[in-house]
Formats: C-alpha cells, structure tokens, sequence
C-alpha cells in the first residue's frame, strides 16, 4: 500500500512536467508574437503599394518578405517540436487542431504575395487574407492561454493575448487607414468599420490592463504617452470626418508612420511580456524542484529510520496538532506506537494539507482568469450559430454581431449571450 508521502512527490513531478510544458507553449507564443508583427507590418506596406499602384513602398515591401520568412521558419520549428509531446498538453486536442487551421494559411503566403506584386487584388481583399492568417495564429496563443494549469502564468499569458488583439486592431487600423488616405476617400460604411477598430482597440487593452502588473501598465503608459498620441488623434479625425468624405493622397504615408511608430512601441510591450513570463516559468518551476528535493530527502529520512515508504499512517490523520510548547523529541521518538513516529507523520500531513490548500487557491484564481477566455468563446459560439442558421460566413457573422453590437450600444460578448440565449427557438433545436 502506497502513502501519502509516496503520491506528494509524484504530484510535484506531474507540476514540475506541467512547468516544463508551460514554458515551452509561452516560448511558442513570444515566437508568433514574433511572426503576427512581422505580418501587420507587412500588411500595411501592401495596402500603400497596392493603392498606389505600385509606386510606394516597393522596397520596403521585398524587405519586410524576407523579414517575414525568417520569423515563419522559427514558428514552423516551433510547431514541429510540439507534435512530439502530445501527451503533455492539456488541450492539445484544440491547439493540433488550430495549429492544422493555420499552416495552410502560411504555405499559402507565396501565393498571396505574388497576386499582390502583380496588383490583381484590391487593398480591402489584401487586408482581409493577412486578418485571417494573423487570426489563426492569434487563436494559437488563445489556446496557449486556455490551456495554461498554473493562475499566475495563465494570467500573463490572457494579458498578452488581449494586448497582441488589440495590437492586431492597431494594424488593421494602420492598413484601413493607409488604404483610405491612398485611394483619397471614406465613405460613411468605412467610417464606422475606422472607428469600430478603434474602439475595438481599447476594449483589448482595458482587459491587458485588468491582467498585467503595475509595473507593466506603467511602461505600456509611457509608451502611449510618448508615441505621438496627438499626431493619431490628429490624423483619426480627419480620415474619420473629411467633409464628403475627401481625403488627402500625400497624408497615407505620413497616416502609416504615425501608426508604424506606436505599433512598433506595443512590440516593446509584447517582448516585456514575453521576457516576463519567461522568467515566471523559470521561477516557478525552480521553486517546484525544490520542494520535490524536500519531499524526497523526508521519504528519505522515513526509509533511514526503518520506516516502509508504503506504511499507512492512521493514527495522525485523526489526531489534532500539538499544543504550542508541546515534547516534539517525545512525538518524534514513536510514544503513539507509529511504525515512524509522530513527528514526520505529522510533516507528512501537513505537507498533504498544504497542498491541498495551494492547489484549491490555485483553481479558485484560475476560474477568475478564465472568464475573460470564456467571453471569446461565447462569440465564437454564437457566430457558429449565425453560420449555420443564416448561412453566413465567419465575417459575415462577426460582422453582424459587431454591427448589433454598436447601434445597441452594447459589448459584443453581450451581443452573443442574447443570440445563445434565442438557439432553443431556431429551426433544428
């Protein structure tokens, strides 16, 4: 018969294995936070070469490739390193499946660029094939973050998942800008799609705010404050309210720097994250070593002293702690008659008890963490359900659940409970 003893250090091996995982997946994020810059930034020198009919941005458009391949090869190395440790992720089910989602998507990348060069593709059709791309590997790193078993590290990861979101707006809004000022127009529908992005921003980071720590929110604070805020506003506010919806061709460029300047400022608060998390892993998982060193020297001791490691140990279960100021040499020598003596039993079960209590600290912080991810599944769920009623597709359904959204003056994941809510009632429930 095992004991307790026994099951505490093979509990701390299973975490230090979860650790070890962890901090794998979180390099595997930093990496295709990495690859979906890399993309944004090629995405909006697209939208300018493409509406300027290939006369801006051309040079910078074949540097920014090659920029963009090297990345693809780390986060494919990446990839191939996770398929050899099934067994060890949580949700690997979810995240094989992402990961099958997206990989045609990058084999397609050639393809996509070489439409674009020849210029056989309109700039909104160019930003519409990076989203879906950038998306797909955004969803990685939800997964990443759905699956993380450890509070501390599962909040980190949420914080930089809902930052490279709203980043990820921040580049949509680069393009549709870019392409706006370029083709020297804007009209109504394409105000509210600028504006939408915008505010879509800010939902993101209020959520990256709500996770991260003071120090972060501080740097991620000086950062905004010293990237040319004005100028952004300046620039919003024009393409957002050009009388007639007129636009000047010579501000795309100037619109591009101005983003291209605070986007490459989240990419410092991006590394920040990544570095961060890095080192909590590193931390945590030196920490777990520890403590199993220590169970292992106690089971150790129990064996030196005659004890079988399987002894059960009933007596202490039952008892209550010694009083304050009690013979701790008299409990240790074996008086209750234990096989090992009071005194290691009791470490014994305080050890099982802190445990117990560390882990249900750890699910308690864990659920709080996971409600913020559940509010992206509740979308999901509901645009799946649109998809299949409505027979629209994935944009179209998002579309129609952002545009509710906004002239109900309500947030999406709102939005999406209320149409949940109506699934009883539709044809085929």
């Amino acid at each position: 018969m095992t004991s307790g003893l026994t099951f505490l250090v093979a509990a701390r091996r299973c975490e230090i294995d979860e650790l070890d995982q962890l901090s794998r997946t979180s390099a595997l994020v930093g990496t295709i936070g990495r690859l979906v810059h890399a993309l944004q930034r090629e995405r909006g020198i697209s939208n300018v070469f493409i509406g300027s009919g290939g006369t801006r941005f051309a040079e910078q458009r074949l540097q920014q490739i090659a920029a963009c391949e090297a990345v693809t090869q780390e986060v494919r190395t990446a990839l191939d390193a996770l398929q050899h440790e099934p067994q060890h992720l949580g949700n690997g089910a979810r995240l094989f499946s992402r990961v099958a989602w997206v990989l045609p998507g990058l084999d397609g990348l050639p393809a996509l660029r070489g439409r674009i060069a020849t210029l056989k593709m309109p700039p909104a059709e160019a930003t519409a094939a990076f989203v879906k791309l950038i998306a797909g590997l955004l969803a990685l790193v939800f997964e990443a973050a759905d699956g993380a078993t450890d509070p501390q590290i599962s909040r980190w990861l949420v914080a930089m998942f809902n930052f490279m979101q709203g980043k990820e707006f921040a580049g949509q809004e680069r393009a549709f800008g870019a392409a706006a000022f370029t083709r020297g127009r804007n009209d109504d529908a394409q105000r509210q799609q600028w504006l939408h992005l915008i505010e879509s921003q800010e939902r993101c980071f209020e959520v990256f705010t709500d996770f991260a720590d003071a120090a972060l929110r501080a740097h991620w604070q000086q950062l905004q404050d010293g990237t040319g805020t004005a100028e952004l506003e300046r620039l919003r506010r024009i393409g957002c309210a050009a009388p007639g919806g007129t636009l000047v061709p010579d501000l795309g460029p100037v619109w591009f720097d101005c983003c291209t300047r605070r986007i490459d400022a989240m990419r410092l608060v991006e590394d920040r994250l990544a570095d961060e998390l890095r080192s909590l892993c590193e931390r945590k998982t030196a920490q777990a070593r520890t403590e199993l060193a220590q169970y292992e020297a106690l089971l150790a001791t129990v064996q030196a002293q005659g004890a079988d490691a399987d002894t059960p140990m009933p007596a202490g279960f039952f008892d209550a702690a010694p009083a304050p100021g009690g013979n701790e040499l008299a409990d240790a020598s074996g008086a209750t008659g234990s096989r090992y003596g009071r005194h290691l039993e009791r470490s014994v079960l305080d050890m099982v008890q802190e445990q117990s209590r560390r882990l249900q600290a750890m699910s308690d912080e864990l659920a709080t963490v996971r409600a913020s991810l559940n509010e992206r599944k509740v979308v999901e769920r509901a645009k799946g359900l649109l998809m299949a009623h409505r027979r629209l597709s994935e944009e179209e359904a998002h579309k129609m659940l952002r545009q509710t959204a906004m002239n109900q003056n309500r947030r999406l994941v709102e939005v999406a409970e209320s149409v949940l809510a109506m699934a009883e009632f539709l044809p085929g429930h």
